[in-house]
């Protein structure tokens, strides 16, 4: 299976949280949602002063796919900053692990396969929630394996009915362009959505070093197909459109490697390449003097996928990740 967002997150982990220079303008008339990091600044919180939400990575589950891990300090103190500010915070469960530097579908097939597991899993999460004054949780399970669609939509039944009254439930999608295709990535769309408030679609890494060739992060075309297959079963009202900020490099030797935004635009700008703005695709590509192909989503990648959201009547976008993206005000 295609490593859809793990790359990403692999390097966003490991990587130094840059800001980029140029701002990307929200409105008021959709909801912004951004993911951080534990690693993410205060201070880097308080300059997104376009943000609504803030959805913290905090919390997975162990690869025997039994319990919950302990939510870090690092979350625990964005989350006390979002409330500084006037922002939603929401905790950010999902099944990465440190040791495959993956998501692993293996356990979060133990889990889902296994009644008393999920029951354990969705308790113990429904708790970290209560008790850590969270705003609600945002499922974040990627490599779901088909066989395990109706259990996943279990799993969401069980938070809904574990978490406190009033928390919000939202889940992360992995962007397909068909229903049948959706299906088969284990995703009962129309299900999940008559459980959860929120459906977060991820159209970005459509192309990525580690699993294809240069292409855009998330190609605008392609944004659109998946977004009218998810609309096919999930009301607009409850979809956010998820877009990247950042960028991946495809070197002519060797492996590619993520970037920032303000890492893209440097690192081009410091070989004196020319950096060029594709229409269809809604982002930006290089190609540096030893061949090295550049592409990134900024600030004008993200205007143009907020008309997108706007177009659809969706209820906000999404942005992976604040600190890596441009400054959203």
């Amino acid at each position: 299976m295609r490593r859809i967002r793990s790359a990403a997150l692999v390097a966003f982990v490991t990587g130094a949280v840059v800001m980029a220079s140029t701002p990307a303008v929200a409105g008021t008339d959709l909801h912004v949602t951004g993911w951080a990091l534990p690693s993410a600044s205060n201070a880097l919180i308080a300059r997104n002063t376009g943000l609504d939400t803030l959805s913290v990575v905090g919390v997975s589950i162990n690869a025997a796919g039994s319990l919950v891990t302990g939510v870090p300090d690092d979350s625990k103190r964005l989350r006390r900053t979002a409330d500084d500010h006037g922002l939603r915070a929401e905790l950010l469960i999902n099944n990465w692990s440190n040791r495959l530097e993956d998501f692993d579908p293996r356990a979060l097939h133990r889990m889902l396969s296994h009644p008393a597991r999920l029951r354990a899993v969705a308790d113990q999460a429904a708790r970290r929630v209560a008790s850590g004054g969270w705003d609600g949780l945002n499922v974040d399970f990627e490599r779901l394996r088909a066989a395990d669609g109706a259990e996943f939509v279990t799993l969401l039944e069980r938070l809904r009915a574990k978490l406190p009254d009033g928390a919000a439930l939202s889940v992360d999608v992995s962007a397909r362009q068909s229903l049948a295709s959706y299906r088969e990535a284990g995703y009962r769309l129309g299900a999940i959505a008559r459980v959860v408030d929120l459906v977060q679609l991820m159209t970005y890494d459509l192309h990525g070093p580690t699993w294809s060739g240069p292409g855009a992060i998330g190609d605008l075309r392609w944004q659109r197909r998946c977004l009218d297959a998810a609309l096919q079963r999930v009301p607009a009202d409850k979809l956010d459109l998820g877009i990247a900020g950042y960028g991946y490099t495809w070197p002519e030797v060797g492996t590619g490697r993520s970037l920032t935004v303000r890492q893209a635009r440097r690192l081009v700008d410091d070989d004196g390449a020319t950096a060029e703005w594709d229409e269809d695709a809604g982002e930006w590509t290089a190609t540096l003097s030893d061949g090295t192909v550049v592409w990134w989503s900024d600030g004008d990648s993200y205007d143009l996928r907020r008309g997108l959201a706007t177009e659809h009547g969706l209820h906000g976008v999404a942005v992976w990740r604040v600190g890596s993206a441009d400054t959203l005000t």
